[in-house]
């Protein structure tokens, strides 16, 4: 009985601890989380650090980001207006020289710089900022967006202008390069180390706000229609997809994102076409809550002023212009123009705002999925005429899928495709990014690139199987600490777009630059 005592003791202790192992599992991943928020917290808060104005907060990161973009706007005399046709021509190919060097044709380079900014932003981003904003936020939305291509136009023209070409063909570009090789040529110092800043910051984003947030939310929406399973049968199957894409380069990419962009994008806008057609007769009432809710904020907390921070706000972090990510994919267009690039990347604001975050928001405005609280000036949600909930950042997925829902019941099938491809789109375009500035920090070379390629795609599924809040809210923070050093890059080497783009309009003018088609 004795020797059967201290054979039981063991097993019983084993069986304890495998009927214990969840808790713990659990416990440590708590301790895991709160142990990463209270050693980057500082740094989150100080990137989104809010001021409250009128009832609502005020992201400074934001302000940076618009107030250069009207600076940009003013300073090339309204370039995103002015240059809007020949924009069109240049991606359609009409002046696209096959022998140019480059690696992607200028339509493939808007398609992955697109697929990087298009995504979830449109769909809950766009959602959140008319509930908390009001109809209002739509027109200052629009705006932000209108004012952001020129920052595109200014980041991507230095994009082409400073890139790396290699012997085999293949280019490396992007702020990093902009910045040490720009600032050289004006004789200004800082240009390294605001570089190296950028690209650590570049990689960390990749990892986080451009991989695990979306490999996240996508399973999320997959386990809504499919039902509960484990995230991380999602994050393999997204990162064997993913990895068989990215191992075969920016050309791979690119012939990937020039087909699944344009898709997702007319999937989710004939979708809302739809919706609009079908309630034409309250469009023009939609468009009068939109312009009346900007200058008056029609009742929301806040006022003119809480619509016009959530459409400055959404617009900012929706488009990214300013923040220098895009410009790594467009430096690899085959061009010997710099400015060329500049002009094609001013449309992706304008597709991924004006037109696609504009289409979410007239469908929630005329479906009437919200009402204004009459006591408090907040939005909420709506269900048969009655409020069930005030709206907030966790609602966004919900009230757009709620707004298509009310006219498509199916719709929750097509979120689910939209949310999947626009996840998908996002985390080709960012591997790419992270790529950019992992060799920008550790040097070209086939073994280097498939280090960071392997380790992006355990980072895919790390983010569909567990709850990293800490870890996604910092990787989102290092996004948009990219616009810091971009931006002060930017008000440096303006100069030097101005007159590139004067070098251009001359030779268009003489006839030197030539229509291929």
């Amino acid at each position: 009985m004795k020797n059967h005592a201290k054979l039981l003791a063991p097993a019983t202790l084993l069986a304890t601890l495998i009927g214990a192992a969840p808790a713990l599992a659990q416990s440590l991943d708590e301790r895991v989380n709160e142990g990463f928020a209270w050693a980057t917290g500082w740094f989150v808060n100080l990137i989104f650090y809010a001021i409250p104005v009128n009832g609502t907060n005020f992201n400074l990161i934001v302000g940076w980001l618009v107030i250069a973009a009207t600076i940009f706007t003013v300073y090339f005399g309204f370039v995103q207006f002015r240059a809007f046709p020949h924009s069109i021509a240049l991606v359609k190919g009409d002046y696209s020289d096959p022998n140019d060097a480059g690696e992607v044709s200028h339509f493939q380079a808007l398609a992955t710089a697109l697929s990087g900014t298009v995504g979830l932003g449109n769909i809950a981003g766009v959602a959140v900022a008319v509930g908390i904003g009001g109809p209002g936020a739509t027109f200052w939305m629009i705006v932000a967006g209108l004012m952001g291509m020129a920052s595109k136009f200014t980041e991507c023209t230095l994009g082409v202008k400073y890139r790396n070409e290699y012997a085999d063909g293949t280019v490396s570009g992007g702020p990093m390069y902009y910045m040490t090789k720009g600032f050289a040529e004006r004789g200004v110092g800082g240009g390294k180390i605001l570089a190296v800043l950028f690209a650590i910051f570049c990689i960390l984003g990749s990892f986080g706000g451009g991989n695990m947030f979306q490999a996240n939310q996508a399973h999320a929406q997959l386990s809504n229609v499919l039902g509960e399973y484990p995230g991380w049968i999602t994050g393999v199957i997204f990162a064997a997809i993913v990895f068989m894409v990215i191992i075969g380069g920016l050309k791979s990419i690119a012939q990937v994102t020039e087909k699944v962009v344009p898709f997702m994008g007319i999937l989710y806008v004939l979708t809302a076409l739809v919706i609009i057609l079908m309630n034409i007769g309250q469009v023009g009432a939609a468009f009068g809550q939109i312009f009346e809710g900007a200058f008056t904020g029609l009742g929301i907390a806040g006022g003119m002023i809480g619509a016009l921070i959530q459409g400055f706000r959404r617009a900012a972090f929706s488009n990214e212009a300013g923040v220098g990510s895009a410009a790594i994919a467009h430096s690899a267009v085959r061009t010997k123009e710099p400015i060329t690039e500049g002009y094609v990347s001013l449309l992706e604001p304008f597709i991924d705002t004006v037109v696609i975050c504009t289409m979410t928001a007239l469908v929630i405005i005329i479906t009437g999925q919200l009402m204004v609280d009459p006591e408090t000036g907040r939005m909420l949600l709506t269900e048969a005429g009655d409020a069930i909930q005030t709206v907030d950042g966790n609602t966004g997925v919900a009230l757009t899928s709620a707004a298509f829902s009310s006219a498509f019941g199916g719709f929750r099938y097509v979120l689910a495709i939209a949310v999947i491809l626009f996840a998908f789109s996002t985390m080709i375009s960012w591997s790419y990014y992270g790529l950019k500035a992992w060799t920008f920090l550790f040097g070209e070379g086939q073994t280097k690139e498939i280090a960071y390629k392997v380790l992006f795609c355990v980072f895919v599924v790390i983010g569909a199987a567990a709850n990293l809040g800490p870890v996604i809210d910092f990787s989102d923070a290092a996004i948009f600490a990219m616009a810091i050093p971009n931006i002060i890059a930017l008000y440096v080497l303006m100069p030097i777009v101005k007159r590139e783009m004067s070098n251009y309009q001359a030779k268009l003018r003489s006839g030197e630059i030539k229509k291929y088609v």
